[in-house]
């Protein structure tokens, strides 16, 4: 039986910030009516829309107070708060490493539009969840194969070309970064100096700290106004790579701790 996307989300209560520890997660792999669930909802997704209309100002006003007084390039972001840091990751989802249930998914066709009531077509009950969770997903069969599925919470669900950030953008791996105005300024540049512990105390995954300390990351997206948090960083790592990936990849990690550093002052 395929139902509607309304009927199915509107039994989901999302608790849109944060991310529980692996152990927790376990736990908590349910939701409440005993179907599948994912522990993490991104605070993520805030659309080109909601930029543009009325934010801009309060945006701009903001930026430019934190520009002027921002870390120094160079110096390490953890020196402000020492071993205070949070990174988290977030990806895109892909449609064939999903098998639930046929979920009819209606939204918007294309770009400038917000909640529309298109059919954009039927697709696991899981992936579009986490395209919900994670703000992009690929779709990999139908009339659709090699569009993105894409979710805001002020648009909701649209189909795109490209797996976009908060301005349109196309997402890059190990490059976008999504932070608080308050907390690193848009266009600020910065590496991962030090990943901290998982949140139960627990080492990261040497590979997964590896890879994000490779990076050359930069803040081009956002957290919706308010979820995201001083002190917080979220980091793009690309698309998912096997079933289950958040509750079974090292690469989908927390690290309470870290140490960032400054490389490039944000222009706001």
């Amino acid at each position: 039986m395929t139902v509607t996307v309304m009927d199915q989300f509107q039994r989901i209560s999302p608790r849109i910030f944060g991310r529980l520890p692996r152990n927790a997660r376990e736990q908590d792999s349910r939701n409440g009516d005993g179907r599948p669930g994912n522990a993490r909802k991104s605070a993520r997704r805030r659309s080109a829309r909601d930029r543009a209309a009325g934010l801009a100002g309060i945006t701009a006003v903001l930026v430019a107070g934190v520009a002027a007084c921002g870390p120094e390039p160079g110096r390490p972001v953890g020196e402000r708060s020492p071993g205070r840091w949070e990174i988290t990751v977030y990806y895109t989802a892909v449609e064939s490493y999903h098998a639930g249930s046929p979920l009819a998914v209606r939204g918007c066709p294309r770009r400038d539009c917000a909640f529309g009531d298109d059919l954009l077509g039927t697709f696991p009950e899981d992936f579009a969840q986490a395209v919900r969770d994670e703000g992009t997903g690929r779709i990999t069969s139908g009339p659709r194969r090699g569009s993105f599925l894409n979710w805001s919470h002020d648009t909701g669900f649209w189909l795109d070309d490209i797996p976009a950030d908060s301005a349109g953008r196309a997402l890059v791996p190990f490059r976008t970064a999504a932070a608080d105005a308050g907390t690193l300024p848009p266009g600020t540049a910065f590496l991962v100096e030090d990943c901290g512990r998982e949140e139960d105390g627990s080492g990261i995954d040497p590979d997964a700290c590896a890879a994000l300390r490779r990076g050359r990351w930069e803040v081009r997206d956002e957290f919706t106004p308010g979820l995201g948090g001083p002190g917080h960083v979220d980091l793009y790592i690309g698309e998912e790579d096997r079933p289950d990936f958040s509750g079974t990849s090292p690469r989908y990690l927390t690290g309470v701790g870290a140490r960032l550093t400054v490389t490039g002052r944000g222009t706001g």
